[in-house]
């Protein structure tokens, strides 16, 4: 079941890019958090926090690091390669995809629900919330794509 290169569609590459520099982007930012948790690294300034339950960045970095950060990747590498694991189809409900496609539809709700309790935490709206509200938004699309459905069909 893994497809050559070729034969991949162009919206599953993108999908699988999209997965990618969002896992790296999270790595970096998620580690930079928890590396320095007064947020001082990433010129935030920790008055952010307080209409959240967190006194620090950490518990938020490791949330970024793993959710965002290692899961996406995670999805990006089982996208590209459609490794015949059995143990993920034991969470997979989509008996007739490939359980990574239910992965990374997951993926893109996690990016979701992440920046919508952002938002209500922050009481504010940023470009990035924006730009990573559309990238969830765009994970779901590119999932249900006719093409990545295929693509991922058993």
């Amino acid at each position: 079941m893994n497809p050559t290169p070729h034969r991949r569609p162009t919206s599953a590459w993108l999908l699988i890019a999209l997965q990618f520099l969002l896992g790296l982007g999270a790595l970096i930012s998620g580690g930079m958090m928890m590396a320095v948790p007064d947020g001082s690294l990433m010129q935030m300034p920790p008055s952010m926090l307080q209409y959240s339950p967190f006194t620090s960045f950490f518990i938020p970095g490791l949330i970024l690091f793993s959710l965002l950060g290692v899961y996406p990747l995670l999805v990006a590498y089982c996208l590209w390669r459609l490794p015949a694991w059995r143990w993920p189809d034991a969470l997979n409900p989509f008996k007739d995809r490939h359980w990574s496609w239910a992965a990374s539809l997951a993926a893109g709700v996690i990016v979701l629900i992440w920046i919508t309790v952002q938002v209500l935490m922050l009481r504010s709206i940023a470009f990035l919330h924006v730009l990573y509200f559309v990238w969830g938004w765009a994970l779901i699309g590119l999932t249900l794509t006719a093409w990545v459905r295929r693509y991922c069909a058993r």
